[in-house]
């Protein structure tokens, strides 16, 4: 029988008596914002049931680079959708265009497969890697996140006796999944040669995050990613860039134009379709080629959703839109003035803080000196960052409180924006400066936040 509750149940309670924890995705179970019910938003901000307004700087994680219900791109999956639905067989025009534009921008594409997240554009690409090379082992990096899936559900956010080790971020895992990723160091050029000195012959793969996000902003090394380069080259190994954040948010196309370094295979979701849901794997055509997409190909690949015409609208449309506007230079100015003067910010208060990021995306770790990799990020004031985020939002301004997590602006952020932000950012930091030992709901630990 189903069960139901009287209409005087508050929603959140209705949530958790049919969806374990309320939520459908664990990283929007926010220690202290279990009761949050959002009903509304649009351009840089939501609203809740409360009615209380948020200028949004957490964006789902990035993807509404546009805003939020961004009309154009409304527009165009209104249409796709007055038109055309689902009919899983064949191919739509749509994906046509899809594919070849991200071939157009993309470096590495020259062939693409849409799937609908970038979990799963990350788990085919070492599926395939391995079906190519006819190897067991992947190389990983802590810090960097690439999905939910096995091979790589390990190293992302690690308390400090966990570096340097395995280190699931689930259960369920068999240990012999685990056994075969290499788990190193980011920006570690040493680390690097000498793995592949060692076990050069068994690497089928290295993927990698170019600017680890999933941790706040880690900016790589020129040659560390000159060295993954030259290694996977040299060994016959595939080199995976997950621009699955990177990807058109910093640039139309992606980290690898930024840095000049081509990957063998590239995964990306998120901004592209200015947060529809889809995601999408490119590459060496010899590579993609290799799927069961093309008759008789040994690597199997399918998905109900791949392609689905409103996602592919969503996606043509955000794409039109960033050639056409001048989106990057928007947010990228809003990032450097937000930059700047928030480091201007924490000197005046004598906090200390170094404000990093690229692009559209900032984050403050409360701490010295630049972070180059993961270890440097376990100096970081877990209480102050998450605390002084919870206090933000008594002046409506959302970035996650959860450790470690960026922020972003979008194409619908404005400098009245910024200036808020500025003077929410000093009120928050002198109350947490005040009150340091505030509750902050258990959110203050180095495992408090694992992913996207």
């Amino acid at each position: 029988m189903i069960h139901q509750e009287t209409p005087s149940t508050p929603l959140p309670e209705r949530a958790r008596q049919v969806i374990p924890g309320g939520v459908n995705s664990g990283q929007r179970n926010v220690p202290g914002l279990s009761d949050l019910v959002i009903t509304r938003a649009a351009g840089a901000r939501f609203w809740d049931a409360d009615g209380r307004e948020y200028t949004d700087y957490h964006a789902a994680f990035g993807p509404p680079l546009l805003g939020h219900a961004d009309a154009e791109v409304d527009v165009a999956v209104a249409e796709a959708a007055r038109s055309l639905d689902l009919c899983g067989v064949g191919v739509t025009e749509g994906e046509v265009v899809l594919a070849e534009t991200l071939t157009e921008l993309i470096p590495s594409f020259e062939r693409v497969l849409l799937t609908s997240t970038g979990s799963e554009a990350t788990f085919h690409a070492l599926r395939v890697a391995r079906a190519a090379t006819g190897r067991r082992l992947v190389v990983k990096f802590q810090g960097c996140y690439h999905g939910w899936h096995d091979s790589v559900s390990l190293n992302v956010i690690s308390t400090p006796d966990r570096v340097g080790r395995h280190d699931p971020i689930s259960t369920g895992i068999l240990p012999e999944v685990l056994d075969a990723t290499l788990v190193l160091r980011f920006n570690d050029v040493a680390a690097v040669r000498e793995t592949f000195a060692r076990h050069g012959a068994d690497i089928a793969a290295v993927i990698v995050e170019p600017v680890p996000h999933n941790v706040g902003c880690l900016l790589p090394d020129q040659e560390f990613l000159t060295a993954l380069r030259e290694e996977c080259t040299s060994h016959g190994s595939v080199l995976v860039f997950d621009e699955v954040i990177t990807g058109v948010r910093h640039g139309l196309g992606g980290w690898q134009q930024i840095s000049g370094i081509t990957p063998d295979l590239t995964t990306m979701g998120k901004a592209i379709a200015n947060g529809y849901p889809i995601g999408a794997l490119g590459g060496r055509a010899d590579l993609m080629d290799l799927f069961s997409s093309r008759p008789g190909a040994p690597v199997f690949f399918a998905g109900t959703y791949n392609g689905h015409p409103a996602v592919v609208a969503a996606a043509l449309a955000t794409l039109d839109k960033l050639r056409r506007e001048p989106v990057h230079e928007h947010v990228f100015r809003l990032g450097d003035r937000a930059r700047t003067e928030l480091a201007a910010l924490y000197r005046e208060l004598a906090v200390p803080a170094v404000v990093t990021g690229y692009g559209s995306v900032f984050v403050t770790y409360f701490m010295t000196g630049l972070p180059k990799s993961y270890d440097d990020l376990l100096a970081n004031d877990t209480g102050m960052f998450v605390g002084y985020r919870r206090r933000l939002l008594e002046h409506g301004i959302f970035e996650l409180p959860l450790n470690l997590k960026r922020s972003h602006f979008s194409y619908a952020h404005t400098d009245d924006d910024v200036d808020r932000l500025l003077t929410a950012t000093e009120a928050a930091v002198r109350a947490q400066l005040a009150d340091p030992a505030t509750d902050v709901s258990g959110a203050s630990t180095m495992a408090g936040a694992v992913r996207c």
